[in-house]
């Protein structure tokens, strides 16, 4: 099997193949460009509106004609990788066209796209409260179709019968559990749909105005973090309206298929599971240490717990809302909340990060080493997590994929070090970035040079991909290997 995967890789794509798929890929943004398109009808914007126009009516027309290629219909692994990893790329490009009519520099119109389909959250704008609501709307609702929209859409339209259609769905989070690739992503889909009904009800019925409840539900169970006001959770938001957010959030952060299960066998499936347990003891965790750290500095004990239970729902989840400045915040908060963003939610949710079930992975193995030097050369320790043993194969993904974030974090950091940021807000942005987190040290502005903002496009792009496809994207053999391989 694993000499089979390597020469699928040594096969370089199919133009034709990227052709057909990307045109039905097309047709999907077409019609989830008609809500924005909606929304500045409504609200007046007409130049806007004429801009989301032109984009629904160029992907239906480059649709039309990509999506008569005649084409094989099995993928290769790197085609089906090289298609999501063009889609979350193309998408916010085409997204920067009618963001920019609100009066953004392409630039951070691009950043602003980018942010807003990778789940991330991080923001160039000052004056958030004061933009027009097609833009408020069009970065959450990209957020929320980022979140899990068009890689279970993809998965729908690309399933095949081989491995290559599960590529599609791993960089967005959702590995597939289910016997049919089609059945898995209806599923999950319809988790998803039944969820952001859940936030929304819930938000709204916090009190928050209902334009507004709409923003947050879908940045929310996307673990996004594009808020609609300036402060984010912060005062004079209601409290309530605060924690259904969070609480939202938290429900995005859950692996979506095991919702399914838990429907199906009961709620101790939902109990049971270990990465679900470690992520409200880690969150629980969190709080309990920050709430800690406010009172002792100072703050109102109630203020406390509220920050500090927002702020770690937040970070642990990947969402990026924040009840307070975390510029502000001394260097013991800001290490505790860069640990929660890098591990981040469960694998199979909207959540970003290296995923705790991949940290607790690791954590096995660390202690496999330790045990195997107390004991006899001849013992037999295998490896093993809540009962399951753990592959080879399994153990050299995880030990890669952790790799790999520690290597793009390092080396943005290294990037930032050179323009002069402070070290530690400097690692905070980077790990915000990979992680697809969204909360900030302040770095992140109008005023951030290009250079760095580009940067941190990359990063969220990486963290979004999970790092692996869009390597095989940049892969050269990708493009232009020999067929037939070795």
């Amino acid at each position: 099997m694993e000499g089979e995967g390597i020469r699928s890789l040594i096969h370089p794509v199919r133009w034709p193949v990227l052709g057909r798929y990307l045109g039905q890929l097309a047709v999907v943004l077409s019609l989830l460009t008609l809500p924005p398109f909606g929304v500045a009808l409504w609200f007046g914007e007409y130049p806007v509106a004429w801009r989301y126009l032109a984009v629904i009516v160029g992907l239906a027309g480059a649709a039309a004609w990509l999506t008569r290629l005649q084409a094989p219909d099995r993928l290769q692994d790197n085609e089906a990788m090289v298609i999501v990893a063009l889609a979350f790329v193309l998408t916010p490009l085409l997204m920067t066209f009618p963001l920019a009519a609100a009066g953004l520099a392409w630039t951070d119109a691009w950043f602003e796209a980018v942010s807003g389909i990778t789940t991330t959250g991080l923001s160039t704008l000052v004056d958030v409260a004061g933009q027009s609501a097609s833009l408020l709307f069009t970065r959450a609702w990209m957020q929320w179709y980022g979140g899990l929209g068009i890689a279970v859409l993809a998965v729908v339209l690309l399933a095949q019968h081989g491995p290559a259609a599960r590529k599609l769905a791993e960089p967005a989070g959702a590995e597939v559990q289910a016997s049919s690739t089609r059945v898995h992503a209806r599923r999950v889909l319809a988790v998803y749909l039944l969820l952001s009904l859940a936030g929304l009800l819930l938000i709204w019925g916090a009190g928050m105005a209902p334009f507004d409840a709409l923003l947050h539900a879908l940045a929310a169970v996307s673990t996004g973090g594009f808020s609609s006001f300036n402060g984010s959770l912060a005062p004079p938001l209601p409290t309530a309206a605060a924690f259904a957010v969070v609480f939202t959030a938290l429900l995005g952060a859950v692996s979506l298929p095991l919702y399914y299960f838990a429907y199906r066998r009961g709620l101790r499936e939902l109990l049971s599971d270990l990465e679900f347990r470690a992520l409200l003891l880690a969150s629980l965790f969190l709080s309990l240490i920050l709430a800690a750290w406010f009172s002792w500095h100072g703050m109102a004990p109630v203020e406390a717990v509220r920050n500090a239970t927002l702020l770690a729902l937040s970070a642990q989840t990947t969402a990026g809302f924040s009840p307070l400045d975390v510029a502000g915040l001394d260097a013991f908060p800001k290490g505790l909340l860069i640990l929660a963003m890098a591990t981040g939610g469960s694998v199979a949710s909207t959540a970003g990060g290296i995923k705790l079930l991949r940290l607790l992975i690791f954590l096995r193995l660390i202690q496999l080493v330790l045990r195997r030097s107390a004991v006899s050369s001849h013992a037999v320790v295998e490896p093993r997590l809540a009962g399951h043993r753990l592959e080879a194969e399994e153990i050299i993904r995880v030990l890669s994929l952790i790799g790999l974030f520690a290597l793009v974090v390092v080396l943005s950091w290294l990037v930032f070090l050179g323009y002069g940021y402070p070290p530690l807000d400097a690692l905070f942005e980077v790990v915000s970035a990979v992680g697809t987190v969204g909360l900030s040290a302040g770095l992140t502005g109008p005023d951030l040079p290009a250079a760095l903002k580009w940067l941190l496009c990359l990063d969220m792009l990486a963290g979004r991909l999970e790092i692996v496809a869009l390597l095989v994207t940049l892969y050269p053999v990708t493009w232009f290997g020999k067929a037939g391989g070795e």
